[in-house]
């Protein structure tokens, strides 16, 4: 294994855990609240759609690391395509958590570590 090789397996490793770690968290404090709460003024379709869509996010996160993982098999554009693709998403998730909280994220400045282990991997 090459070091552009191992970059893209960590980029992938820290993708996929920090997506599971957001999906407890949201799970636990966002989803479960609004589903426990008794509120009758919010309506049923935003009851049924407000869940998956806070989750949404971390299955497309924790599928992107995945992908990264196995993009180590693949051919040099194949890797580029996983790597931007991914990387986009976790550059996007990066800039909006390190700006929601001014810098104090650890799930935002994970994902710029993977962005920039991406970038290493893909060798731009």
């Amino acid at each position: 294994m090459n070091w552009q090789d191992a970059a893209l397996l960590a980029a992938g490793m820290i993708g996929s855990i920090v997506a599971v770690i957001h999906g407890i968290l949201t799970q636990r404090l966002m989803v479960r609240p609004l589903q426990e709460s008794g509120s009758t003024k919010q309506p049923k379709l935003v009851k049924m759609l407000v869940p998956p869509l806070l989750q949404f996010s971390t299955f497309n996160w924790f599928l992107g690391g995945l992908a990264l993982i196995a993009s180590i098999w693949f051919e040099p554009d194949v890797k580029l395509a996983i790597g931007l693709l991914v990387g986009s998403s976790f550059l996007f998730a990066a800039i909006v958590a390190l700006w929601a909280s001014r810098g104090r994220h650890p799930g935002g400045l994970l994902y710029a570590v993977a962005v920039i282990l991406i970038v290493f991997g893909i060798n731009l």
